[in-house]
């Protein structure tokens, strides 16, 4: 993913500071050369490990306008109704997905849709499995209009250790089902939140894939809008 890029430049870079002072540094009692190449070595497996957790893999959606995908990459911690939350026309199904530092934390769209609302609260840094994640954490928020009684929000949510949430689309935006909406670095989680009428397919504890992985099936009748 392109927000990666800093982070593994700034890993290099500092990998091959180090490894050239170990190889220049003049050898003494104090082991210099074995401290800087200790820290080259860190700093090569971290440079490593960033590569890693901003891969940004290459997925095409399933088929099926009836579904309804996972919108990241995770284990599902929590499937609740509610009806507070005054973004959805009617009460909903919240499903809680928890990433961690070894997800692709790449999110996606789990309809095909236009963006009619995006919102970003600042807030606390619980650890993203806390229930009270949802609520009380930085987040960010975007509705997608899909017509008619096709409505779904998705939430990015900062966990313990994420800093920073990116949002790509804007209101108004069309984005296509499995099409890339955002990223959140580091431990973090995403909710989902679908019309309780909606069949949810997934269930507690399941490990699903963003773009890929069936959470609930539109129930027959609510047509796509002609738009």
């Amino acid at each position: 993913a392109p927000e990666g890029w800093p982070f593994v430049l700034g890993g290099m870079s500092l990998t091959i500071v180090f490894g050239g002072l170990a190889v220049f540094a003049t050898p003494g009692p104090s082991g210099i050369r074995l401290v800087f190449w200790a820290l080259a070595g860190i700093s090569g497996v971290l440079t490593l490990f960033t590569l890693y957790f901003f891969r940004d893999p290459i997925r095409q959606r399933r088929d099926g306008e009836d579904l309804v995908l996972a919108p990241a990459d995770g284990r599902i911690v929590e499937i609740a109704q509610e009806d507070d939350e005054g973004l959805l026309p009617e009460p909903f199904t919240r499903i809680s997905i928890f990433l961690s530092i070894f997800n692709v934390h790449v999110q996606r769209a789990p309809i095909s849709g236009r963006i009619d609302l995006k919102e970003y609260k600042p807030g606390r840094y619980l650890a993203a499995w806390n229930p009270k994640a949802s609520s009380d954490n930085e987040q960010a928020t975007i509705r997608m209009d899909g017509g008619p009684g096709r409505q779904v929000i998705v939430r990015q949510i900062a966990g313990l250790i994420a800093r920073r949430i990116v949002t790509d689309p804007e209101e108004g935006d069309l984005v296509p089902q499995c099409g890339r909406i955002g990223l959140i670095r580091f431990g973090s989680r995403v909710d989902l939140f679908i019309p309780r009428d909606w069949e949810v397919t997934c269930h507690l504890g399941d490990k699903v894939r963003g773009g890929l992985s069936e959470m609930a099936r539109i129930p027959q009748g609510r047509e796509d809008d002609p738009r």
